[in-house]
């Protein structure tokens, strides 16, 4: 009896300030390992689960390796971590160890026998074939559960499908319930993000190659098709891949068979293919940057994924899941809280709402979620009431330059929270004069209105104000745009 067959172990390589060059790249696949590039920690976590190791480029101090290893904890994982630093940063290479770095490499080291020595650390023969199960899935607004079924029912049936929702939707996690739903649960769940690898590594990542392809391939390697064998390849962001690369995944996607980079035998195949995208597919045919014959050999089943803010009924769940997957502890949301979150747009879908539960449980320490420990990513909404009678100017505004404020109801309840979460001792009064938002919601739009319109002021254009602001010339329209809707002259001028 054949023992089963297991997958290429992947290596996830986090390097901020350098792309993962060719000879390391040839190096870690001729020793065995499958390498994926991730630059963000947020792109790290989201392949995690598939990793057998985490490769980290390390400057100046262990604080990056202890923020990745918070991160895998957080998500309880206990993916390793090996450390890459420079020869002569002896002490530095001592501090990754003793920050519990499984081991530390020179960042030159280019050996294969190197990488090679880490399979017998890490054991990667452990069948890691499949990420863990999707547990805890949420689909309770009416819109969600009409796409769970659906998705059921298209799992079911051997077909392509494709996902179209905008990014931090959740398309990933769809993906998975279709695998899991289907006859393949068994077999391995592979992603690939398109848009993440360099163009000159997708193509080997995807097909693989026969020793001797090219320089620095020692031995023959797998690709994501042969290593998806028997279950689903999911390609995120698919139409980020390159034209030519898309002429040779038609071809497989057609003969269902592949051949190998510098190799002549025919390969069978045997995987489903879930492809997703945030981009209009139609627009990006017409403007010949997507092959139109491809589009409709991955569409055979396409399934679209709202906006967060197009199915509220999963917001509060979805809250609630947050808290819980990060601290056990019963958390309540207060219904003020609750408003809030209902009421906010969520541009940044799913991602967003998690990012804003995480800062909730920092500032809160009694796990009552309240008005106070929610912080947003964008304060201008649209859904925001309308400005109250404009008050007395605050701040540092320019002397022209009027806030639209309401009164000073939110004071003692700021202070207290101040106090709670803090540490604030000293009794602070608050000028009964000036009017005060009344709530932190209001606080941070109205000082985020005052730095705009200040920095659009000072400088000679919108680009030049964007850059100082940090946000991109596109955000700052954006931003003008609600600034406009919400009856600011100024902004109406600037825009």
């Amino acid at each position: 009896m054949k023992s089963p067959t297991v997958s290429t172990p992947l290596a996830l390589w986090l390097d901020p300030e350098a792309a993962l060059s060719p000879e390391h790249s040839h190096a870690l696949q001729a020793s065995g390992w499958a390498v994926m590039p991730v630059t963000t920690l947020d792109n790290l976590l989201s392949h995690a689960a598939d990793a057998a190791m985490v490769v980290l480029h390390l400057t100046l101090d262990a604080t990056r390796l202890k923020a990745v290893q918070q991160l895998l904890q957080d998500a309880g994982l206990s993916t390793p971590v090996v450390c890459r630093v420079e020869r002569h940063e002896l002490d530095l290479a001592v501090e990754a160890t003793q920050a519990g770095a499984l081991t530390v490499l020179a960042a030159q080291d280019v050996r294969t026998s190197s990488w090679q020595r880490l399979h017998t650390q890490i054991n990667p023969h452990t069948p890691r074939l499949s990420p863990q199960p999707v547990r805890n899935v949420v689909f309770v607004d009416p819109a969600s559960q009409h796409l769970l079924a659906l998705a059921q029912k298209v799992a079911q049936a051997d077909v392509t499908a494709l996902l179209v929702g905008p990014t931090g939707s959740g398309k990933e996690v769809l993906a998975r319930v279709l695998h899991e739903a289907s006859a393949r649960a068994n077999g391995p769940f592979v992603a690939l993000n398109c848009a993440a690898m360099p163009e000159n590594l997708i193509e080997d990542m995807l097909f693989g190659h026969e020793k001797g392809a090219f320089t620095g391939a020692h031995r023959d390697q797998k690709g994501l098709f042969e290593q998806a064998q028997g279950g689903t390849l999911f390609l995120d962001e698919i139409g980020e891949m390159p034209m030519h690369l898309q002429s040779k995944l038609l071809r497989v996607l057609q003969e269902r068979q592949l051949t190998r980079l510098g190799g002549q035998n025919v390969i069978p195949l045997n995987v489903r293919i879930v492809a997703a995208t945030n981009k209009d597919l139609k627009k990006a045919i017409t403007e010949r940057e997507f092959r139109e014959d491809l589009y409709y050999r991955i569409a055979t089943f396409r399934m679209r994924l709202l906006p967060l803010a197009e199915r509220p009924g999963d917001i509060m769940p979805l809250a609630m899941q947050c808290l819980l997957q990060h601290d056990k502890k019963p958390w309540q949301l207060n219904p003020q809280a609750q408003l809030q979150l209902l009421q906010y747009p969520w541009p940044g879908n799913v991602r967003e709402l998690e990012n804003v539960m995480r800062r909730a449980m920092v500032l809160c320490t009694d796990h009552v979620v309240t008005p106070a420990h929610l912080m947003f990513d964008d304060w201008l909404t649209a859904s925001a009431a309308a400005p109250a009678p404009l008050a007395a100017s605050v701040g540092h505004a320019p002397a022209d330059l009027s806030v639209p404020v309401k009164p000073a109801a939110f004071f003692d309840e700021f202070m207290s929270a101040a106090q709670s979460n803090f540490g604030l001792k000293e009794p602070v009064v608050a000028d009964e004069a000036n009017s005060l938002p009344t709530d932190l919601h209001s606080a941070a739009r109205m000082n985020e209105h005052q730095v705009i319109m200040a920095t659009l002021a000072s400088t000679p254009s919108k680009t030049e104000a964007a850059k100082r602001l940090g946000i991109s010339p596109r955000t700052l329209r954006y931003k003008l745009a609600q600034l406009r809707e919400h009856g600011l002259g100024m902004a109406s001028a600037a825009y």
